[in-house]
């Protein structure tokens, strides 16, 4: 006996409901893709006997075109109809910065109102933990320059409020992006409320200096999800060379998280990501240290 063909209220199949549908029955917001790309850069260091000096920085480009003109912003444009969301991200980063071939995980989507002045503009954001030193960075597209920048985060303010059932906590943060002579700032406050099972957390623009769009706040919730993850990930060793010293590891380690470790505690945390060689350094004016390499089966990274 032949199945019935499945209704709706109107008494149409799928088919007949889809021929017949409207496309143009309500707005269309556009869509964009905005990628954060970090490295950990090593700075030359004039006392031979200290470990290089490294920073965290970000990649960032300069808008050529308006809106925005002049002023800096993360790599992104515009999703095509026919390409997903990654495919679009990568054809972005690679058109502004030349960037091709790298790992990136979403991160999280932007949909306030008014955040693009051109029109109403969803954003879904990716990140990545690269080495610079095998990437070749120029500007494209509608890029006027692109470059990597120095990234200072600091906690102005912080404090906690207890309701009857949960609390509200409450941070400024202020981002500070620095290349050569350029230097970007501003500060993000933070509100996160738990009532009960409820969480809830807001996060406006209390100062922007130079930031395009609403960036500035990608980037803070960015660096704020990195952490998290290199705390829980194997990330962090897409940042290091074959082989590496558990100093230099856990000094990667610090830069990213902004606070000093514990050698002995920090050594028992990535004990199972790491495999002993039988190298050792040979840099003058240091003491020989043994070289370590990542456990590639240890899981993913």
């Amino acid at each position: 006996m032949p199945k019935k063909p499945v209704t709706d209220r109107n008494g149409l199949t799928e088919e007949q409901f889809l021929q017949s549908y409207d496309a143009g029955m309500y707005e269309r917001p556009s869509v964009t893709v905005d990628m954060l790309i970090f490295t950990v850069m090593e700075q030359e260091q004039d006392n031979y006997r200290k470990l290089s000096e490294k920073s965290l920085q970000l990649l960032m480009i300069q808008r050529g075109e308006h809106p925005y003109l002049g002023q800096w912003a993360l790599p992104g444009g515009f999703v095509g109809v026919d390409e997903s969301l990654e495919d679009a991200a990568l054809r972005e980063l690679y058109s502004e910065t030349n960037i091709d071939n790298v790992y990136m995980e979403q991160l999280y989507t932007w949909g306030d109102v008014g955040r693009d002045p051109r029109m109403r503009v969803i954003s879904s954001s990716y990140i990545a933990l690269v080495d610079r030193k095998t990437l070749d960075v120029q500007a494209g597209d509608d890029a006027a320059d692109a470059g990597w920048f120095e990234v200072t985060y600091d906690v102005l303010e912080s404090g906690r409020k207890e309701l009857a059932e949960g609390y509200v906590e409450e941070q400024k943060i202020r981002i500070t992006l620095q290349k050569e002579d350029v230097e970007l700032t501003g500060v993000v406050a933070i509100t996160e409320t738990v009532q009960g099972h409820v969480r809830r957390v807001r996060r406006e623009i209390a100062e922007n200096h130079g930031f395009a769009f609403d960036h500035l706040k990608m980037i803070q919730y960015a660096i704020e999800r990195l952490r998290g993850k290199v705390e829980y990930t194997d990330i962090i060793f897409n940042l290091m060379p074959p082989l590496f010293t558990l100093s230099e590891l856990q000094r990667v380690y610090e830069i990213i998280l902004g606070r000093e470790l514990l050698a002995p505690a920090f050594r028992r945390k990535i004990a199972d990501s790491v495999t002993e060689t039988e190298e050792f350094t040979k840099d003058a004016g240091h003491r020989p240290s043994k070289l370590y390499r990542y456990r590639a089966d240890k899981g993913s990274r």
